[in-house]
């Protein structure tokens, strides 16, 4: 039996082709990965050259496409004149291909890439050895995915052999339906793994003529946004960025669609900050938000914010979850809980809650983000389905600073006042429009949400912070049409607004503000969220 092994990413390759060798498999490679299997010491091995007798040319451009790889890989077993043909051609058959591909959705996403380094990274063998493999999964196995690699090494146990070269077995019956089946699901992840790979490459090259997208699935959901609605959830191949599908599952029942929605709001808030940071978030809106010179204070303040809206919610943390804080949760309901890594004290709290969800996910915040995932972020696009078609933008990375605003008032903002401007801004970002958010001390005092009328939001808002709204900020998502909120806002203590402007009556609303004391910057950037 003959495998042929050509990977980029070598995770688990070692232990595999020992595995394999083992079986007394003969193990055909390309370059680098020929380097590392030889440097572990790998029997039954040969170089592509040996099977091909021609060379690796044009920088390794040209190594595996020739014919009597292709032909061994293409030949269907069932088949004799494809048999005939192959012994004829001196072509031996190839009963495994195990390949993965150069990583051009990583080297796209760099900092400063070249074009040439770009076009370096389109896999053109790769691809064509794993279409050619998943084509012929009836007679040939094709692993992309290190993950697969063990189930791959069960299913090829002596008893199995006879099955790849064969469809027949002892006393002439079928024998091929538990290891066939198996080789069609690894052939339709070969197919969607290239297809994935294709579409990078396409939406590189289209500028945003053609959009083509294509998404992995991860697993059907018990149900939808509603008990009646079917669901499942997909993920996007090669996004290597902090999000819920590459979180780890510590311990809980499986997500809801509700679940993963709330928590990709939680998520998308708390990238937001550096310094320490909690949210908890229900129905895609901060309940409360807080930063914090520790994560313990900041969850702490976030959660009293509106302990009442936060019952059920989602909880996110940007620093570890420490004991103090799971001490606390453990006190009230909560859906989820994410973090980028739990106490093992902690932890083990937690795990007392039977159906939380523990949810430990990738790097958080620019602190810990490589320039890679940065640049990841950067250049994500968001996508909302329309009847009949699809809306593409790109991702709000909008984040203001003290330099960004103009001060259109008398008074200007105290530089506590700035500092919670700009975090009351941050958080409005993520809040639906139309968002009002007071804040003081870096803490959300209330939220108004979703509201069909601004002056609406702003009574929501004032109701939820009650007494707290005296020495408050406020920060609006859009510009304020009328000076009823600014009215609003001054009478129950606001010391502080920030908004877009751009409205045809911002004089009547500076000038309300004025008349009240009130300093009032602008942004001039909208940050809608519907």
């Amino acid at each position: 039996m003959r495998a042929l092994i050509s990977v980029y990413n070598k995770t688990g390759l070692i232990e595999f082709a020992k595995k394999l060798s083992a079986q007394g498999w003969e193990i055909i490679s390309t370059g680098g990965t020929f380097a590392a299997l030889t440097k572990a010491g790998l029997k039954n091995l040969k170089k592509i050259e040996e099977i091909t007798g021609f060379p690796e040319i044009m920088d390794g451009r040209v190594k595996t496409l020739h014919p009597v790889v292709f032909g061994g890989i293409l030949a269907d077993r069932s088949k004799k004149e494809h048999l005939a043909q192959a012994k004829n051609n001196q072509i031996d058959l190839i009963d495994l291909v195990v390949c993965n591909l150069y990583p051009f959705f990583e080297t796209v996403a760099k900092p400063g890439v070249t074009e040439e380094e770009i076009i370096e990274n389109i896999d053109i063998g790769g691809v064509s050895l794993i279409r050619a493999a998943a084509k012929n999964y009836q007679s040939v196995m094709v692993a992309v995915d290190p993950e697969d690699y063990n189930e791959v090494v069960k299913k090829l146990k002596t008893k199995n052999l006879l099955v790849l070269r064969s469809s027949k077995s002892e006393g002439g019956k079928l024998k091929t339906e538990e290891l066939l089946g198996f080789r069609k699901e690894l052939a339709k992840k070969a197919f969607i793994h290239a297809a994935g790979y294709d579409k990078a490459i396409a939406d590189y090259f289209s500028d945003n003529k053609n959009l083509n997208l294509s998404f992995e699935k991860i697993s059907d959901l018990r149900y939808g946004e509603n008990p009646h609605q079917t669901a499942a959830w997909y993920k996007e191949p090669g996004f290597t960025g902090s999000s819920i599908v590459n979180a780890e599952i510590l311990h809980g029942k499986e997500l809801s669609y509700n679940n993963i929605m709330d928590a990709d709001a939680a998520l998308n808030l708390i990238k937001e900050f550096d310094q320490p940071a909690a949210a908890v978030i229900k129905h895609a809106n901060p309940c409360g938000v807080a930063v914090a010179e520790n994560i313990t204070d900041a969850f702490v303040r976030a959660y009293q914010a509106d302990s009442l809206s936060a019952f059920g919610g989602i909880i996110v943390l940007n620093r570890e979850c420490a004991p103090q804080i799971a001490e606390e949760i453990s006190k009230v309901f909560a859906e989820v809980v994410m973090a980028p890594d739990y106490d093992p004290v902690a932890l083990k709290i937690l795990e007392q809650k039977k159906n939380i969800r523990l949810l430990k996910l990738k790097a958080l915040n620019k602190e810990y983000l490589s320039a890679e995932a940065r640049s990841s972020e950067r250049r994500r696009k968001d996508y909302r389905r329309i009847q009949g078609g699809l809306l593409v933008q790109d991702h709000d990375n909008c984040q203001l600073t003290a330099k960004d605003l103009k001060t259109v008032t008398k008074a200007k903002p105290t530089a506590k006042q700035l500092a919670d401007l700009l975090f009351a801004c941050l958080v409005a970002k993520h809040v639906k429009s139309n968002a009002i958010v007071l804040a003081a001390g870096g803490v959300t005092v209330g939220i108004g949400a979703g509201q069909m009328s601004r002056v609406v939001s702003a009574d929501i808002a004032i109701g939820k912070a009650g007494d707290k709204a005296k020495g408050a900020v406020a920060a609006s998502d859009g510009f304020f049409p009328f000076a009823d909120s600014i009215d609003k806002l001054a009478k129950v203590g606001i010391e502080s607004i920030i908004q877009p402007g751009g409205s045809i009556h911002d004089h009547e609303v500076i000038a309300a503000a004025n008349g009240y004391k009130l300093s009032m910057v602008f942004t001039g950037v909208r940050t809608f969220n519907h």
